[in-house]
């Protein structure tokens, strides 16, 4: 069974100038159900992150500095979000529905996460609406707990997963790969272990060539036995915060060749949801729905 990480918490209220960009985790799940894609019994409510599993990526220093809600506002601004308790606790709740994710990835082959893909948070620091790096704390998870040797982030958002790569920077046992617009934030990039920096209007074809030629080859030289995938659909050509060129279409089609690479491998897959600011919520959802789609077309 496609088990989905979802709490109430993800779609909580924010000022009127951030409530667009979350609406789409209040209707997501919504939307799955009501195109017969997944039922109740897919979704399970995570609780939070301990501590303990936190600052396996985050320095202890900024966890407790921001539980405490003790960031300057500097910090504060460069987050992207208002400082609050529910914020903070949102994000400890994403990243635990992510751990969640890769012992039901374990089991079942694959597990998604409605929220997540915050890869702009640093070891020490907020950026970009990423408090927290939800894929590098299950990361640090699967690895202390050994339930994985050899750990493969796949981040296909349109922005350079910058604080997931500072992160592993020095972690042989993860690698990091991030395909991103080269004019989009950040502006000053962190060294992934592999960067694809693409052109602005990258169309369909010329991503999807790339994409096909890069991933088996991965997966040949880096033997990972559990990817992480970060399905951000702010690679569209609608996407307001975005450079890149692709159809809805050709982002359902990078999905499924992630998808079909990770169960042709018989490697379990954790996916975050990331990216989408297209003005119209249709077009996000649909987006996002295909990859639900393809997740239980593939697995189930």
């Amino acid at each position: 069974m496609l088990k989905i990480a979802y709490h109430p918490i993800y779609k909580h209220p924010l000022p009127d100038g951030h409530r667009f960009p979350m609406i789409k985790y209040e209707l997501l799940p919504q939307q799955l159900q009501l195109e017969g894609i997944c039922t109740a019994a897919n979704f399970f409510a995570p609780t939070l992150a301990s501590k303990v599993d936190i600052i396996r990526a985050h320095e202890e220093t900024y966890y407790n500095r921001l539980i405490n809600l003790e960031l300057t506002p500097k910090e504060i601004r460069k987050s992207g979000f208002p400082l609050s308790d529910v914020l903070v606790k949102r994000e400890r709740i994403i990243a635990q529905g992510t751990i969640n994710n890769c012992h039901y990835a374990l089991e079942y082959g694959v597990s998604i996460n409605i929220a997540g893909g915050t890869h702009h948070a640093y070891t020490n620091r907020a950026e970009a609406f990423c408090l927290l790096n939800d894929q590098a704390i299950a990361a640090h998870y699967l690895l202390f707990h050994q339930l994985a040797k050899k750990i493969l982030i796949i981040d296909l958002d349109v922005h350079q997963g910058n604080g997931t790569a500072e992160i592993f920077s020095n972690e042989p046992r993860v690698f990091t790969f991030s395909m991103h617009g080269e004019g989009n934030y950040p502006f000053k990039k962190e060294t992934s272990d592999l960067d694809i920096a693409l052109a602005k209007n990258t169309d369909d074809a010329t991503y999807l060539k790339l994409l096909s030629n890069i991933l088996p080859n991965l997966i040949e030289e880096e033997q990972p036995d559990f990817i992480f995938y970060l399905s951000g659909v702010d690679v569209l050509a609608t996407d307001k915060l975005g450079t890149l060129g692709m159809s809805i279409e050709g982002c359902a089609k990078r999905d499924a060749l992630v998808f079909k690479i990770a169960k042709e491998n018989n490697i379990p897959i954790q996916c975050s949801m990331g990216g989408g600011y297209s003005p119209d919520i249709k077009i996000i959802l649909k987006a996002h729905v295909n990859t639900y789609k393809l997740a239980q077309e593939f697995y189930f």
